[in-house]
């Protein structure tokens, strides 16, 4: 989630300790440098070349996902 001001979130999914679908900060609570979240997301490319990205750019934050977002990290 670009805040279209130089930094940003990065989401990836997760599961938590009942099995149930969460996301987590990639980089950590943020926001970050966009460079950061960049370098975050070629990283797990390398991992996964099948990797699917979604930028979304809001600059109030807002990342429109339904389930539960674990802030910590």
């Amino acid at each position: 989630v670009s805040l279209l001001n130089g930094e940003a979130h990065v989401y990836a999914p997760a599961r938590d300790g009942e099995g149930k679908r969460i996301w987590i900060e990639g980089v950590g609570p943020g926001p970050h440098p966009e460079s950061d979240v960049d370098a975050y997301i070629q990283k797990q490319i390398a991992f996964d070349p099948d990797l699917w990205v979604i930028e979304i750019e809001d600059q109030k934050g807002r990342t429109f996902i339904d389930e539960r977002i674990e802030k910590n990290m």
